[in-house]
């Protein structure tokens, strides 16, 4: 019992990866300390014009930043350590603990983004256990996945066992020979699991996922049967594929090339900890093999999600400074489309397949599996732990409503699980689980530029779909125009004559100018004009957008640049003053500050 009598409850707080496909990031709180699992970031879909990189809104985060004890890591996929680097800008963390592999791709992304002093890197091993404040224990169980060194993580906290999967899959011929911990999951189940949280992203997908070591022969058919150069794409992070692609290549004589950035990051620091093997002289810079006979060449690439900078995408727009498709090439696509990606995965596959490439591509074709387990994979998930309390994690609202089906059909009520959303807040406690309140939660977006806010989204949107009427007029220190107001319209689909909307326009402002100019003007008795210029842009731009867009049918921005001619220093006399501004009601110098 705590001090006032009630009985203590564990706070989990995910902040991304509910209801969408990326950005996990998870906040676990006991009293006062905060435990961080995870920090992803997530991708951009089409409708988010220039911007490069999705992250969670973390301003909770920020608003309780001396309560952030740590954090851990469970691997090192962009969608659970890409957001770091951003976050470490905002506050510090004590410590982080996870794996190998994201530890080197994580220090390497700090020091990138000068902020490795912000924090401090210790990595873990197979049921390695680490202390983050007064009440979190955490056990690493080694799990299977798509990436190398991947955990799930056992928190043990004052009132239970919670057992966060991470990404999983079950799979038991894994290419680096690392077993799924079977065993001490069950253990957890026969001592007793309070919550399970576990990823849901194949939830509506029935059987089993397979191996990884299942794309291993259909891989080697193609690249056997390729007549010319072979282009490989598959996800940077993904060290079991890559090292599958780096034997073929080997086995059927090929030397390989690697092009883009994450790619060479990921695979230096793999081989540098062993979890990809293969001898110095197979990897050649592509200037080295420009001379080989085709068939004797591979080229491994990013791209297999139709990133615009990507290298695969530059190919087949023909913008690649080093690479052009040529007739008998052979590229591979061994990836799937996350959701959100299909369309520009598929209008890269077109291009290519229009340069004269032979595109292997599709589930059909066995060259990809998941890294995240289907239903029996989280059934038996579900079967080791036997947890009192379960919550779905990691995937789209409908995914979370299978899975959570999924467990009660293994016999857990209803009453003992919950469905939440980002920013819900959890209370868990020895015998309920509910959500009790709700805080900050949403996207932060990312361009080359660095952070900006989703308004300036919501204008590119509209610039995107309706054009820009630009409206440029002068007024004079009478309040009249000093000539016809010009009109620009860039992105505009309308059958209106340009003649109508510009005497529309005029007319419009000439009559605001006429009955409301006195309201935004302000004579003083020594003759001095002021006008609240601020204030009578914003009513024109709410009286002119409101007649363009209904002239138009469309909902364009309207930019309206107003230039205003000053107050003469000597003017015509202080009588025609007078006569200007005798409507007006003469009052003492306003303290809002105005143009004058």
């Amino acid at each position: 019992m705590t001090k006032n009598g009630s009985k203590p409850k564990l706070k989990i707080i995910p902040l991304g990866g509910l209801h969408e496909i990326g950005k996990n990031t998870c906040v676990f709180e006991f009293n006062e300390e905060i435990m961080l699992l995870d920090a992803g970031l997530g991708f951009p879909t089409e409708g988010m014009h220039g911007v490069n990189i999705v992250l969670p809104d973390i301003s909770y985060l920020q608003e309780n930043r001396h309560r952030i004890q740590g954090m851990i890591v469970t691997h090192g996929h962009e969608d659970h350590i890409g957001g770091i680097p951003y976050h470490l800008r905002e506050f510090d963390i004590p410590v982080i603990y996870g794996p190998r592999l994201a530890m080197a791709l994580l220090e390497y992304k700090l020091a990138e983004a000068g902020v490795a002093d912000r924090t401090e890197l210790r990595t873990v091993g197979p049921r390695d256990m680490v202390r983050i404040g007064k009440h979190f224990l955490v056990e690493f169980i080694r799990n299977t996945h798509s990436m190398a060194d991947s955990f799930t993580v056992a928190i043990h906290t004052p009132i239970g066992v919670v057992i966060h999967t991470g990404d999983f899959k079950i799979d038991h011929t894994p290419v680096d020979g690392e077993y799924f911990d079977f065993h001490r999951l069950a253990e957890h189940g026969e001592q007793g699991v309070l919550c399970l949280m576990s990823d849901s992203t194949n939830s509506e997908v029935s059987g089993f996922t397979p191996s990884e070591s299942s794309v291993y022969p259909n891989l080697d058919r193609v690249i056997a049967q390729a007549p010319g150069r072979v282009l490989v794409t598959t996800f940077a992070s993904s060290v079991h594929r890559i090292n599958i692609i780096l034997q073929l290549a080997q086995k059927n004589n090929r030397l390989v090339s690697i092009l883009g950035r994450s790619m060479l990051n990921v695979i230096a620091h793999a081989r540098n900890l062993g979890y990809i093997k293969c001898p110095e002289s197979l990897l050649q810079p592509l200037h080295a093999i420009r001379s080989l006979p085709d068939d004797q060449i591979l080229i491994l690439t990013t791209g297999s999600q139709g990133e615009p900078l990507s290298a695969m995408t530059r190919i087949a727009n023909k913008s690649h400074r080093q690479i052009k498709i040529r007739k008998g090439d052979t590229v591979v696509f061994s990836a799937n489309p996350i959701p959100g990606n299909t369309i520009s995965v598929v209008n890269t596959i077109d291009k290519l397949m229009k340069l004269g490439a032979n595109v292997v591509y599709g589930r059909d074709k066995g060259i990809h599996v998941s890294g995240h387990g289907c239903q029996e994979d989280q059934k038996l998930m579900l079967g080791l732990t036997r947890p009192k309390f379960f919550l779905p994690v990691h995937g789209e609202h409908r995914m979370l409503i299978k899975h959570a089906q999924t467990a009660q059909s293994l016999g857990i009520p209803e009453e003992n699980m919950v469905i939440v959303d980002n920013g819900d807040v959890v209370e868990l406690s020895a015998d309920s689980i509910r959500i009790a309140s709700k805080v900050s939660s949403g996207i932060v977006l990312v361009d080359n530029a660095g952070l900006f806010h989703d308004r300036l989204l919501k204008e590119r949107q509209q610039l995107a779909e309706d054009g820009v009427v630009t409206i440029a007029a002068t007024i004079g220190w009478d309040g009249k125009l000093v000539a016809q107001p010009q009109l620009h319209l860039l992105g505009v689909v309308t059958g209106l004559e340009s003649t109508h909307l510009q005497a529309s326009v005029t007319q419009s402002m000439e009559t605001i100018l006429r009955d409301r100019f006195s309201e935004f003007s302000y004579c003083f008795e020594n003759g001095e004009v002021e006008v609240d210029w601020e204030k009578l842009q914003a009513q024109l731009e709410t009286t002119l957008g409101k007649q363009v867009r209904r002239l138009l049918q469309s909902k364009p921005m309207l930019v309206l640049l107003l230039q205003k001619l000053d107050f003469p220093d000597v003017p015509p006399s202080l009588p025609a003053v007078a006569e200007t501004v005798k409507s007006r009601r003469t009052r003492t110098r306003p303290t809002a500050k105005v143009a004058s």
